[in-house]
């Protein structure tokens, strides 16, 4: 990639960006919720689609000039749902959404008064800070009941939402995770939110491209709202969308229009103009997504995750709830006496980037025991099963057996260096 017109007027940022592109090409990147966008997204975001205003909707907008704009956002609409195989008779799509913090809070502001309870998965059990965390809006400006792992399991307990659910009648009941390695029964969580009258709302930023590919539970089945973000296993820009069941029955116990009362949230009464150069980009994602080539990925992120996996415990890790369904996992570090804050710092210094992450029985997300470990981005490089192997050793050198990183990262660089990005 060249940045020539940069490197011609801002010498300081240029050698910047080209340090942060050394850096994603020579280091192996295990953060579950990070990818490498095909460059032809970058022609999109970097192109004079940015510098128009287009506040409102097609073909409603407060600006003029917006005829392109227009086909431009009806065009991501229909491949949204054309991708999910969704019959726009049935669902509606809001594409304008600036991420997925936003747009969570976004439904919950089209839905919810403060005070008002709804219920999601705990930050320690694997759910998002948009799922009622204290320390987020969500959990601040509306009662959050929160529900938990089974202790003994380590999987979600369908039983303690049910309980809670009956017991505290939340008006919606969010599932999702940002890492829970398992699947979610969203048809049970639905059921349980549908018999109290709440909404089912499903948050699937981490597995939306899991989902697409059909190697995912379907949300699109049982929900009443489905959020995404896209630059996760989508591959796409920075952005979200919201999914939005046009025959909702709770919606129509409540006597409640559901997309307008969405549409109304993300714009005016959240956000201003959309982002338009992301929105073609997003228009773009989902051409992209309905590729042999993009399932065919998908398939290989599922089958990279899974030997990885295998070959973590097989060398001494432990894994919670002992494996994955996704392309996540989360290693419990207890065992080895390290907490998550040293072994992510060994691992940047081998040129392993993965986070920190808490675990069942974690007292504080500021000191978290776990390394939660994703391979959507070392699967878009073209890294197959034998490199799985071989990033497991890695950690298990640099972890386990105390190898200096700085020898280890001699090696990582090797690995990288045969599977370029750009």
């Amino acid at each position: 990639m060249k940045f020539n017109l940069l490197k011609k007027t801002d010498k300081q940022l240029y050698q910047l960006v080209e340090q942060e592109l050394k850096r994603q090409k020579q280091t192996i990147d295990l953060i579950a919720s990070e990818n490498f966008v095909p460059e032809a997204i970058f022609e999109v975001l970097g192109s004079p689609l940015t510098n128009k205003y287009s506040e409102g909707y097609p073909h409603k907008r407060y600006y003029p000039g917006n005829v392109y704009y227009d086909e431009i956002e009806e065009l991501a609409q229909q491949r949204a749902l054309q991708a999910f195989k969704l019959d726009p008779k049935k669902w509606a799509v809001n594409v304008q959404p600036y991420s997925g913090s936003p747009a969570n809070l976004e439904v919950y502001n089209a839905l919810l008064q403060p005070g008002d309870v709804f219920m999601g998965m705990s930050l320690t059990s694997g759910g998002h800070l948009t799922h009622g965390h204290k320390a987020n809006l969500s959990g601040k400006l509306y009662k959050s009941i929160q529900y938990n792992l089974n202790p003994k399991t380590e999987l979600i307990d369908y039983q303690e939402i049910e309980d809670l659910a009956n017991k505290y009648h939340p008006k919606i009941i969010v599932s999702g995770l940002t890492s829970y390695p398992r699947n979610i029964d969203f048809e049970k969580i639905s059921q349980i939110a549908h018999l109290i009258g709440a909404y089912s709302m499903a948050d699937i930023s981490h597995i939306a491209g899991l989902v697409l590919a059909g190697l995912s539970p379907n949300p699109f089945n049982s929900c009443d709202i489905v959020m995404t973000t896209i630059h996760k296993t989508l591959r796409g820009p920075r952005g979200a969308i919201i999914f939005i069941n046009k025959e909702s029955e709770i919606a129509k116990k409540n006597q409640i229009d559901l997309e307008g009362a969405i549409n109304k949230s993300v714009f005016p009464q959240m956000q201003g103009g959309p982002h338009n150069n992301v929105t073609a980009a997003i228009a773009l994602t989902f051409k992209l997504a309905q590729s042999a080539s993009f399932r065919n990925y998908q398939k290989q992120i599922i089958k990279n995750s899974r030997i990885l996996a295998q070959e973590l415990k097989k060398i001494g890790f432990r894994l919670v709830t002992n494996g994955t369904d996704n392309h996540l996992m989360i290693l419990d570090l207890r065992n080895l006496g390290i907490s998550g804050m040293e072994a992510e710092t060994l691992l940047d210094q081998a040129g392993i980037v993965a986070n920190r992450n808490v675990v069942v029985g974690d007292m504080s997300p500021f000191h978290p025991s776990g390394i939660r470990i994703g391979v959507p981005a070392v699967t878009t490089r073209g890294m197959k099963e034998k490199e799985m192997k071989k990033i497991a050793e890695f950690i298990y050198l640099v972890l386990i057996k105390k190898e200096k990183p700085v020898i280890i990262k001699r090696e990582v660089e090797k690995l990288c260096k045969k599977f370029p990005i750009y």
